[in-house]
């Protein structure tokens, strides 16, 4: 009873975790939840919330962060980096758009985009957190969406 237990907590905690993760995000969390034998609704659940966890704190601490690390020789280089290839890449787009290009930027389940990704961009791009967290927010969740159809789709043919 007790194994049984932390079997299934361990997998649950390894699909949230994989949820925080950037780049795997909610893309990968809801298909690692289906192949360790969770329902693709519990993978969803526990693959968003693990997803939307950084947006938070994206939002609220990488414009600080950044300008400290700007002031730091080692660092300036890399944030200038990120900086530059998050906004021009992105930002444009965004922008234009305000909170829908943002709802729609996070929505699209592919590599690049997300809530690590959008939330960088909100942040660079001043957005105030009470439109861009639930931008961010329902975009993630459309982006579930369609990654649990997907994965339940191709799991059932798989079966």
């Amino acid at each position: 009873m007790r194994e049984e237990l932390f079997s299934s907590l361990s997998r649950e905690l390894a699909v949230l975790l994989a949820g925080t993760l950037p780049v795997i995000e909610l893309r990968g969390a809801i298909p690692l939840g289906i192949s360790l034998g969770l329902s693709p609704i519990y993978s969803a659940i526990l693959g968003f919330m693990g997803s939307m966890l950084p947006a938070p704190i994206i939002l609220f601490t990488i414009r600080p962060v950044f300008n400290y690390l700007k002031k730091t020789k080692p660092f300036r280089k890399i944030v200038k980096i990120i900086s530059d290839k998050s906004l021009n890449k992105n930002g444009p787009k965004i922008q234009k758009y305000g909170v829908w290009g943002l709802l729609i930027f996070v929505a699209i389940p592919l590599p690049g985009t997300g809530v690590w990704s959008g939330s960088l961009v909100a942040a660079l791009l001043d957005m105030r957190f009470k439109w861009a967290f639930p931008s961010i927010f329902i975009g993630n969740a459309i982006a579930g969406f369609i990654i649990l159809m997907l994965s339940n789709g191709i799991f059932q043919v798989v079966k």
